[in-house]
């Protein structure tokens, strides 16, 4: 399975949010804190809810309540897809 990245995320979030792809949200806004970015915590739920239920796995929740930034959430979406990746390519 390919690594989730920032633009997977801002993609997310666009769909949560209403907004237009036209919406710029550049690299450097991965750095940002989501409530700088205009990102409430209900976006960021649902985008959690989204994630797990597209990439087949549950974030913990002290994990994600610790990435206040795009670049944080998207390290700990992939370091819980890198545990679950080798049970599921053995099983496979």
């Amino acid at each position: 399975m390919s690594a989730f990245t920032t633009e997977d995320l801002f993609q997310i979030m666009r769909e949560c949010a209403g907004e237009e792809e036209s919406v710029e949200l550049s690299a450097a806004a991965a750095e940002q804190e989501f409530s700088l970015l205009g990102y409430d915590s209900l976006a960021l739920m649902e985008a959690i809810s989204r994630v797990e239920r597209r990439f087949g796995i549950e974030l913990p929740e002290d994990t994600i309540g610790e990435a206040l930034t795009p670049a944080a959430f998207v390290g700990a979406v992939n370091a819980e897809l890198a545990v679950r990746t080798p049970a599921v390519e053995a099983a496979g």
